[in-house]
């Protein structure tokens, strides 16, 4: 894989801070946290906001890595590229397949989650309409990143701002209809249960190395990357512990059965039905610019391993007008649809954590890597010790969360592991033409 100083992109650099912190914050806040409180609720109950601790300070360590493998490796493909740039081209494919793995499942999963929300709003669109209403999502968010980065980051940045109303709506008023008796632990958890529940919580704050991978457009990446991801991350962070202590407040032992919408219901009790409807619409509109972001920042993925020879060249195309992957866009937006149509939330949720846990495993040990080889910009001191602990920090938490996952879930990614590595073993060929293309 060729260093990253010698390696042109053919994108155009229009993103800045702002809009790539709205890209991970739309990215992160999807349909999980409509969905996530009602799952965390049934395993710990008053105690839930011990996971989201849990897992916010593991997804620190984790981002920190990101950000100071960002600020070095400067390319399309976010986390693919820092490994890859870190330990070689097969290093990179891994990572590569597990980016891949993790934003089309996490798509996936908030499609069908999507479909289901915009059915309750309206009817008609519910049941067998629910397909059609998958395909025209899809087909809108295509086309509008075919039109080029700097439109469809204007509207994510959009939708974020329209998703997060409803939400600080609730966080607000609902604080007033609390019952503190509904907050009060009974027992303390056990550390396998904060575990497995950090594990399934992991589905709410992914999205950073999603919204990474058009690093290649992002303007001064140097500095907007690391300002961007500590902006979104401590924002999300305490936007979803306010939410699950409000929805717990208000909603007490009724919030673990609420699988539906729990959201919704807590603000329908606290504030009435219009405030349910407008959590709804909230939902759906969360998850549409959730899609929305998935279909800006996962093409990319496809484009990048493309460019490298890992797929076909073909998918590595540039619009010759707008400057985007549309060839890879079009087919990324296929294999979601085809993943939304045949699988379920919680399904292809877990699937998406568990790919993200080990992607992020592969990015701390990137981020030592890299500040091992770019010895010369290291921080003096002090400094340097704690950032270079980091790394080791973020892999131990990891560790202890893989030890959430069951064995049906291990086999099922290890054996999507398993063909990735045999395809990339029987296509050396095309990668030796594109290296000495390169």
């Amino acid at each position: 894989m060729p260093p990253p100083s010698r390696r042109d992109e053919p994108l155009v650099r229009a993103i800045g801070t702002l809009a790539l912190a709205a890209g991970i914050v739309n990215i992160t806040i999807g349909g999980g946290i409509f969905r996530l409180p009602s799952i965390v609720a049934a395993s710990l109950g008053p105690a839930a906001p011990v996971a989201y601790v849990v897992c916010a300070a593991a997804m620190g360590l984790i981002v920190l890595c990101m950000a100071d493998a960002g600020r070095r490796v400067p390319l399309t493909g976010g986390p693919y590229a820092y490994v890859g740039t870190a330990f070689g081209p097969y290093a990179g494919f891994v990572s590569g397949i597990l980016l891949w793995m993790l934003g089309s499942f996490a798509g996936a999963a908030v499609a069908t989650v999507l479909a289901a929300s915009i059915g309750l709003l309206v009817p008609a669109l519910s049941g067998r309409m629910t397909p059609v209403t998958v395909v025209a999502v899809l087909l809108f968010w295509s086309l509008v990143n075919i039109r080029g980065v700097r439109l469809g980051a204007r509207l994510n940045t959009i939708v974020t701002v329209a998703k997060l109303l409803p939400l600080f709506l609730l966080v607000v008023a609902g604080p007033f209809f609390v019952d503190p008796a509904n907050l009060q632990w009974t027992s303390a958890p056990a550390a396998a249960t904060v575990a497995r529940t950090s594990l399934i919580l992991i589905f709410a704050f992914a999205g950073i190395e999603c919204a990474l991978v058009p690093s290649g457009e992002v303007k001064d990446s140097q500095h907007s990357i690391p300002r961007a991801i500590a902006i979104a991350m401590l924002g999300v962070t305490v936007l979803y512990i306010a939410l699950q202590v409000v929805a717990q407040g208000i909603l007490g032992t009724g919030l673990a059965t609420a699988t539906t919408a729990p959201l919704a219901d807590a603000a329908a009790i606290s504030l009435g039905g219009a405030a349910q409807s407008l959590l709804l619409a909230g939902a759906a509109i969360s998850m549409f610019g959730n899609l929305g972001g998935m279909i800006l920042a996962m093409p990319r993925m496809v484009y990048a391993m493309a460019r490298d020879g890992a797929l076909p060249r073909g998918l590595a195309a540039v619009h010759p007008e707008y400057r985007s992957p549309y060839r890879a866009i079009a087919v990324q937006s296929v294999i979601t649809l085809v993943l939304a149509l045949s699988g379920t939330f919680e399904r292809l949720a877990v699937l998406a954590n568990v790919s993200a846990l080990a992607l992020y495993f592969g990015c701390a040990l990137a981020a030592w890597q890299l500040r091992r080889l770019d010895a010369a910009a290291a921080e003096p001191g002090i400094l340097a010790r704690l950032h270079g602990a980091v790394p080791w920090m973020a892999c131990l938490v990891i560790a202890w969360l893989f030890t959430g996952v069951t064995a049906g879930e291990w086999v099922a990614f290890i054996a999507v592991l398993a063909v990735g590595s045999l395809i990339y073993a029987l296509d050396g060929g095309r990668r030796a033409r594109v290296a000495t293309a390169s």
